[in-house]
């Protein structure tokens, strides 16, 4: 039985990454972790929440979801972050997000930690690769140690063969095109699984 403590950290304006996370959580609690799901706060102008009905509604149907906080990340051992990609980069939301950790990471707060990412975009070449590279370059920057799943499972090819982490492509009706709820499962398993090695090995 595993005694990690895993925070999977999300944005989702319409809800793709949402449901990652969901998977995600399925994964590690089947895993044995305990787990929270946690979204970062949405800063978009209301205009602009307003004009799409989909982003609308799915703030709505997600309000009762607990925002991150700093001391989240202090209590857990492990992360998974799952994005969608604005121009390979992650979104103004989650990027805020990671720039408030300073304090944590100048107090060595975040060392060790493991982590893992996962994206989403609307063409199969949309940025999802660089945007979880993106997050693992922060990672890197906190001393945490990087938990991509390469190929370690035949979920990963079935959902598309991204080594880095799980990535899905969605239409312009929020359908994902790969099937990918297997895969996101092992990567969060993987996930937990590498952290109960970290944990053992600093007894």
């Amino acid at each position: 039985m595993s005694n990690v403590k895993l925070a999977i950290i999300y944005y989702s304006s319409t809800g793709t990454n949402y449901q990652l996370a969901k998977w995600a959580e399925e994964g590690a609690r089947e895993a044995g972790a305990e787990v929270k799901v946690l979204k970062v706060p949405e800063l978009a102008p209301e205009s602009a929440i307003e004009s799409n009905p989909a982003w609308k509604a799915h703030l709505e149907e997600t309000k009762e979801v607990a925002e991150v906080t700093l001391d989240d990340l202090e209590w857990a051992d492990a992360y998974i972050f799952s994005t969608p990609t604005r121009y390979g980069n992650v979104p103004s939301q989650m990027k805020q997000f990671l720039d408030t950790t300073g304090g944590l990471w100048f107090n060595g707060k975040l060392v060790n930690k493991v982590v893992s990412a996962m994206s989403s975009a609307n063409n199969p070449h949309g940025g999802q690769e660089q945007t979880i590279l993106s997050i693992y370059t922060t990672m890197f920057h906190w001393g945490a140690i990087v938990a991509a799943p390469g190929y370690t499972d035949p979920s990963i090819f079935a959902g598309g063969g991204n080594p880095y982490g799980t990535s899905v492509t969605v239409d312009q009706d929020g359908n994902m095109q790969e099937d990918v709820e297997q895969a996101v499962k092992h990567q969060a398993k993987r996930t937990v699984m590498v952290a109960e090695w970290v944990k053992q090995g600093n007894r």
